[in-house]
């Protein structure tokens, strides 16, 4: 008897501890869900790459392994306890033990990999952006100069037959950030699709109330870009050149003619340059170039579609980023002399001196 009354009161101990053991192990899974493993590591970063098809397993301890957090184990529960390991995404993050395991997770389930940069500059070609392109080690030169003048892929991006027989003027300036998951076409992608969604139906409107299809609105925009770094000045250079179309003159643009030449250029642009009847020597054909030569900024594009209201048929660079716009030749030949054939109106100028704003 006395030995079933100790047994009773183990069995009522026993059943009194059962919650207490409950209520313990949550209070320190809660704990563990909020505490940083480091409070201290705040400046520590971590690369960690979660690729697609890791098992809750192999990310604790690739964490682990990786010195983001102490213990896999605790961490594989605590998420399995929390019903959170459904909602990891993979990418490449940035992670420090300085995180709770709650935060963790919502890093984890975020999908916002470490984002890196792309550069395309207002009035690149197609040229400079594949050595952007190169440079971020997204892909080769060559394989992204082949896929900007792909015909099958420029058909699938809905420019076919328009953009022709490249992209050019079809990739919107802008910085585009990316994880290393996107691939260069997908950029590519995004690229064009950024200049779409710029185009707007007033655009369309605009340009065939001028008699221009889109592509000689983008092809002459591409001109005035590379025309100036002013931006002041987009709407005058566009009505130089919509006037000496008019008139039926050539537009004798410096730039088109490098392009024609741009894998032979060397920096100077010669005499014997201006001579070669290329698609995009604007010098020997009375028209515009054969397709853009850059991926001209939006508001050239408005320039062209706007241009200021002038009689002006000519302009010279002033040196300082600015130009000087005239109406006659005999105007414009004294304008060259003044500012390009006398070395002193060169000294202590240059078009960096132009602000930020586009003014000098």
């Amino acid at each position: 008897m006395v030995l079933l009354r100790t047994m009773n009161r183990f069995k009522w101990l026993w059943i009194l501890m059962i919650p207490l053991a409950i209520a313990a192990a949550y209070l320190y899974a809660d704990r563990f869900w909020e505490t940083p493993f480091k409070p201290g590591a705040k400046d520590q970063k971590i690369v960690f790459d979660l690729t697609r098809g890791m098992s809750p397993q192999g990310i604790s301890d690739a964490l682990e392994k990786g010195g983001v957090i102490d213990s896999g184990f605790l961490f594989l529960w605590s998420g399995k306890f929390h019903r959170v390991w459904g909602g990891v995404k993979s990418a490449e993050y940035e992670l420090s033990p300085s995180l709770s395991p709650r935060q963790l997770f919502k890093v984890l389930q975020s999908g916002i990999g470490i984002q890196k940069a792309l550069l395309i500059r207002e009035g690149d070609n197609i040229f400079q952006v594949a050595d952007a392109f190169a440079a971020a080690g997204l892909a080769e030169k060559t394989a992204i100069l082949d896929r900007l003048r792909s015909s099958p892929f420029i058909a699938e991006l809905g420019l076919s037959p328009e953009a022709g027989s490249s992209l050019e003027g079809y990739l919107l300036p802008n910085t585009y950030f990316y994880d290393k998951r996107e691939s260069a076409e997908h950029l590519i992608r995004r690229m064009v699709e950024a200049f779409k969604k710029n185009w707007t139906p007033e655009f369309d409107a605009r340009a065939k109330a001028l008699g221009l299809s889109r592509r000689e609105v983008v092809i002459l925009a591409s001109v005035v870009e590379k025309e100036t770094g002013a931006g002041f000045e987009r709407p005058v250079i566009a009505s130089v050149f919509h006037n000496r179309l008019k008139k039926k003159m050539r537009l004798q643009s410096d730039p088109t003619t490098i392009y024609g030449i741009w894998e032979n250029y060397s920096g100077n642009l010669h005499r014997s340059d201006l001579l070669q009847k290329t698609p995009y020597n604007t010098y020997a054909i009375p028209a515009l170039p054969v397709g853009p030569i850059s991926n001209p900024n939006p508001e050239s594009i408005k320039a062209v579609l706007h241009p200021a209201e002038t009689e002006y048929l000519y302009f010279v660079s002033k040196n300082d980023g600015t130009h000087i716009f005239s109406k006659t030749y005999a105007e414009h030949a004294a304008h060259v002399r003044e500012t390009q054939l006398d070395p002193k109106a060169r000294e202590g100028k240059s078009w960096r001196d132009l602000g930020k704003s586009g003014k000098p």
